[in-house]
């Protein structure tokens, strides 16, 4: 409990309403963002987001706000009473209690007044991820993850340094930071003593980790060149930043912590794409919303796809909902109101595997084909738009049916990586951004303050991350850009780098069997080695996606690289000539990204060990990417061929 606070009187807390939306400005530190008018308290809880935004939260345990059930219809209550484990936990005792009573936790085991060990087990296993803490109780036992919010992946060089001096303590073992692929930031080893200051620390810097776990709607993707992009038709970032709000921040009080999408049946992935790259990769999001012209006013939009979502049991590709939205912040704050409301309120609660959007939209009637791409029965845009007439803001009237894609070729090729890592031109006059690639996401404390003092050198602090694992310095200027090439972080031994190999920096992974306890093998480790023996043996004259993923979950993607490896047992003879299981990889071959972005559904038959990749991926890259062996390495390929009869 604690002091209800009312928001500024003078702007209000409307979802889509960019607080102090500070358009081509470089991304600053934690300013206070004081604004004539404003009430005393509110000023004290303001400050400028990395994103340029006003941002509003709460310090301390003074969280106030009714339950998530409370905005569940009774139909829906009683089907979750009937539901599964997590179901029955929410409702016990719910998610939002856990942003207040992490602050005594803390305080008590920083106290030696209890142990972790004896806190509630369902709210360190399961509340806890909805203030962003992941227990990794099968390899770090005690131990938290910690995944943030960072809307369209903007974080500055302040919180870089936040970010490392949280982790620091934990050591270099696990003490360490990941860019993951929803453009974010995880934090690992975070101790439960320590979460409360983590929590007011971020809350200080203009963002949060609060429902960003579980049974949320996890970080807004969106374009990491928005606003700096000479092919852009979109800015994407006013319209993550408004979707973050309205997931996340209570307009009644002005708090982080939003109790009125706090009880979903399940995730909820949203991503904004910001050109026809579709950096963003909406063909794998619940909604996602891919910029497009109106075909008879001109009117920038977004023809809006649905349901895309991999999980162990089922991987989908999104579908067409067959609707345009004009690209106005608060018409898709609405739609993305009606659809959350309608999968809150009548998604499965008993079996979770069949508690994702794509198996709502199906109840509504049989997905057909037009023009080449699956599309939703009309039955579920007809009931969205039916909602949207509810509201008050006339948006039904502004939607229209989908749009023609964009005709002709893109005016970029290649992969995304190859398209922003390094120094490239921005529209601005005199400014460049540099694109840097790290090894598979991951930073050391070392190696996060050193971003931090790059950025500050180099970008005005600001930085950007990509769902390629990478992070982006925006608005360079033109004279600087060499002396930041020449950085020894981004040189000689330095694991990031600004011109990496073409296997080597289109790298994805998922965490891996180091800290995630559904993960087959590790990942992260092998997929550096590997790439680099790649590297070491074949030449290629096109860049190659090789997708890690540590079990069938599929964080890593498998099923959308050009080559997908996903954890899972191989055979191989043992020296007494009998098979025998060891740890090896599925490989998916052919999954593509972009506007006409495919994923590979099915694997190859043969699951290969881990021991065999090196040679086996050679000969793929030989026969099926144009990769052309190096003649000091014939010989050993030509024995490995024969050995694995490749």
């Amino acid at each position: 409990a604690g002091a209800r606070r009312a928001p500024p009187a003078a702007v209000g807390f409307i979802p889509g309403n960019l607080l102090g939306w500070m358009r081509g400005g470089r991304g600053g530190g934690a300013q206070k963002a004081a604004a004539a008018g404003e009430p005393e308290e509110a000023v004290a809880g303001g400050v400028i987001a990395p994103t340029g935004n006003r941002f509003y939260a709460q310090t301390g345990p003074v969280w106030t706000g009714p339950t998530g059930t409370s905005f569940l219809p009774e139909e829906t209550i009683q089907r979750a009473e009937k539901g599964s484990p997590v179901e029955k936990a929410k409702l016990a005792k719910d998610p939002s209690t856990i942003y207040n009573d992490v602050y005594e936790y803390a305080r008590a085991v920083r106290s030696g007044e209890m142990d972790w060990k004896d806190i509630e087990k369902a709210d360190f296993n399961v509340r806890a991820k909805w203030l962003g803490l992941i227990h990794r109780d099968k390899r770090t036992p005690g131990r938290f993850m910690m995944r943030l919010r960072l809307p369209n992946g903007v974080t500055n060089a302040d919180s870089m340094r936040f970010y490392a001096d949280s982790v620091e303590p934990y050591g270099d073992d696990i003490g360490v930071l990941d860019i993951t692929t929803r453009q974010n930031i995880q934090l690992r080893g975070v101790a439960i003593e320590d979460a409360d200051r983590i929590i007011d620390g971020l809350h200080a810097r203009g963002q949060t980790s609060f429902q960003s776990a579980l049974d949320n709607v996890r970080n807004m993707v969106g374009s990491p060149l928005a606003g700096i992009d000479e092919h852009e038709m979109v800015d994407t970032r006013p319209f993550c930043v408004a979707l973050n709000d309205l997931i996340s921040l209570n307009k009644e009080t002005g708090m982080r912590g939003n109790p009125e999408w706090s009880n979903l049946p399940r995730k909820f992935n949203i991503a904004v794409s910001g050109s026809r790259d579709d950096f963003a990769h909406t063909h794998i999001n619940d909604i996602g919303l891919q910029p497009c012209a109106h075909a008879e006013t001109g009117e920038m939009g977004f023809n809006v796809v649905l349901g895309g979502y991999m999980s162990s049991k089922r991987v989908a590709e999104s579908v067409d909902m067959d609707l345009w939205v004009p690209a106005d912040v608060d018409c898709v704050v609405a739609l993305a109101t009606a659809i959350l409301r309608d999968f809150r309120d009548n998604s499965d609660r008993k079996n979770r595997q069949k508690a994702r959007l794509m198996w709502l939209v199906e109840s509504h009637g049989e997905v057909a084909e037009v023009d080449g791409h699956a599309r939703c029965h009309p039955s579920y845009k007809e009931m969205i738009v039916a909602q949207l007439a509810a509201m008050e803001g006339g948006y039904d009237k502004v939607v229209a049916d989908q749009q023609p894609r964009p005709a002709g070729p893109a005016p970029r090729a290649g992969t995304p990586v190859s398209n922003y890592v390094g120094a490239h031109a921005q529209p601005q006059e005199g400014l460049s951004r540099v694109g840097v690639h790290v090894p598979v996401g991951r930073l050391s404390v070392a190696d996060a303050r050193g971003v931090a003092d790059l950025a500050d050198r180099y970008s005005g602090g600001e930085i950007r991350l990509t769902v390629e694992q990478n992070f982006i310095l925006p608005n360079v200027r033109d004279e600087d850009v060499d002396a930041l090439l020449a950085e020894p972080l981004l040189n000689g031994g330095s694991r990031m780098s600004v011109a990496p190999g073409r296997i080597q920096a289109n790298l994805v992974s998922c965490t891996g069997a180091q800290f995630c306890g559904f993960a087959l093998i590790e990942t992260k480790n092998n997929a550096v080695e590997v790439a680099a023996k790649l590297e070491e043996r074949v030449e290629l004259d096109r860049d190659v996606r090789i997708h890690w993923t540590g079990c069938p979950n599929s964080c890593g993607q498998a099923q959308a690289g050009d080559i997908g490896l996903m954890g899972g047992p191989a055979k191989k003879m043992n020296a007494e000539g009998k098979m025998k299981a060891v740890p090896g990889v599925k490989v998916f071959l052919g999954g593509t990204i972009g506007e006409a972005g495919k994923l590979q559904l099915e694997a190859e038959p043969d699951a290969i060990a881990l021991d065999d990749l090196v040679p086996s991926l050679t000969e793929l890259l030989i026969n099926n990417f144009g990769a052309k062996l190096k003649p000091e390495f014939e010989a050993e390929h030509r024995e490995a061929k024969e050995a694995l009869q490749l």
